[in-house]
């Protein structure tokens, strides 16, 4: 079979299409404005695998327009050139539509180049993003396009696809297919959302699948080897990375221990236990915190040992400081401390040091006032004694609110007590 699967499967219609049916359901917005035929600038912002291509292709033929398709990986603005010089031609009579894919990897002048053609009208253009266009796409684009989101799809939506590619193959082999109990279900879950990762996986299926001339017999056991990592969607450096990792913090935050190993999982997975750790030890000091500091010295041991371990054995500590995270009590106290601190200082709050705290060992000839008067709190009762230690500017100033929790109340009455304060 010379063509891929993947392109032999592809849907011809808007009905054909799996999954985006926020998008291309009835009466739903980019359905409509295919049917119109009338095409803006738009941008196609989602993971790859999920039919940002064919809705493009399905836009071209709707509207009769001549498509050229430019990769952002290696296209040129030369290439954009000799494109928009096809609309003085016979292929422009209906217009021509640009598909420009991963359209974040041109840089800020190669993305500039497009805005005369476009704003003139010249071309359409419909450009595709895997990462967040408000990040990675000049905002001169931004402003002049319609922003679509297409979202992964789910094993249910994915499975008429999967079916479909099966029966292709057979029929292209002349031969009857059975396949185990598993098999569809295993793939739909295994492909995280994307369509042609499920058919080039349904391929890979066939072709080692057990031939006796007549039948091919589709194996569990085989599809299993065929997917033994995950193909969840996961890159270090784009939107997916930093997605897991503010949901483990979330549900760190939250007190959900079960949705907090399921992130950890992902990372662990993914083999990213730098980024996993990193994120606990901050989650130790910025969720959990004063209600309970031991959290700290806890997750930078495990944290330790799973770089001393690595992978496997590195996702036992890890999880142990993640449920511990989760189960523990929770305060920001101390950071949105040091948050209002920093606000004031970037306000100018800032104030000469009080006498007393300044580092004088003696006073030169003509001082106003001679002497430190700094009172060593060491030689007084309960080691306190009352002295002014902020800026006259913020004297009396509160950055510091005790927690609810058990902890910082505990800390909050002993030293009320001290302090003459308790009523």
């Amino acid at each position: 079979m010379g063509v891929p699967l993947a392109e032999i499967i592809r849907p011809k219609t808007l009905d054909d299409i799996v999954g985006q049916s926020h998008l291309l359901g009835k009466d739903k917005p980019l359905r409509r404005i295919i049917e119109s035929g009338k095409i803006p600038n738009m941008i196609f912002y989602g993971p790859s695998g999920i039919g940002k291509t064919t809705v493009a292709r399905m836009i071209a033929e709707n509207a009769h327009m001549t498509m050229h398709k430019l990769n952002g990986t290696s296209a040129s603005i030369s290439d954009i050139k000799q494109i928009v010089a096809e609309t003085d031609t016979f292929s422009g009579i209906n217009g021509i539509l640009l598909y420009l894919d991963e359209i974040q990897y041109l840089n800020k002048k190669q993305q500039q180049s497009l805005l005369e053609y476009i704003e003139n009208g010249k071309i359409t253009l419909i450009s595709s993003t895997t990462e967040n266009p408000y990040f990675y796409v000049y905002n001169a684009i931004i402003s002049r396009s319609t922003v679509f989101e297409f979202k992964p799809l789910t094993s249910d939506e994915i499975m008429p696809a999967i079916k479909r590619a099966f029966q292709i193959m057979a029929d292209e082999l002349g031969l009857k297919l059975r396949l185990e109990n598993g098999v569809l279900e295993h793939i739909a879950k295994g492909c995280g959302g994307d369509v042609r990762k499920s058919i080039n996986t349904v391929e890979l299926c066939i072709l080692s699948a057990d031939n006796d001339g007549e039948c091919l017999t589709v194996r569990l056991d085989n599809v299993k080897l065929l997917t033994q990592r995950s193909n969840m969607r996961y890159d270090r450096d784009g939107d997916q990375h930093y997605d897991i990792l503010s949901a483990l913090q979330k549900s760190i935050r939250g007190s959900d221990e079960n949705a907090a190993i399921h992130y950890a999982a992902r990372l662990i997975e993914a083999g990213d236990i730098i980024s996993l750790s990193r994120r606990l030890l901050v989650i130790a000091s910025e969720d959990v915190g004063m209600a309970y500091p031991l959290a700290v010295p806890i997750v930078k041991a495990c944290v330790d040992s799973a770089m001393q371990l690595g992978l496997p054995e590195a996702r036992i500590p890890l999880a142990e400081a993640v449920v511990l995270l989760a189960t523990a009590p929770k305060s920001n106290s101390s950071y949105l401390a040091m948050d209002a601190a920093l606000a004031d200082l970037k306000n100018g709050d800032v104030g000469d040091f009080p006498r007393a705290l300044q580092n004088k060992h003696f006073d030169g000839e003509g001082a106003a006032e001679r002497g430190q008067h700094y009172l060593y709190p060491h030689d007084y009762p309960n080691h306190w004694v009352k002295q002014q230690y902020l800026p006259d500017k913020l004297k009396g100033k509160i950055y510091y609110n005790y927690g609810e929790n058990k902890n910082e109340q505990i800390a909050k009455k002993y030293w009320e007590k001290i302090k003459g304060e308790l009523k």
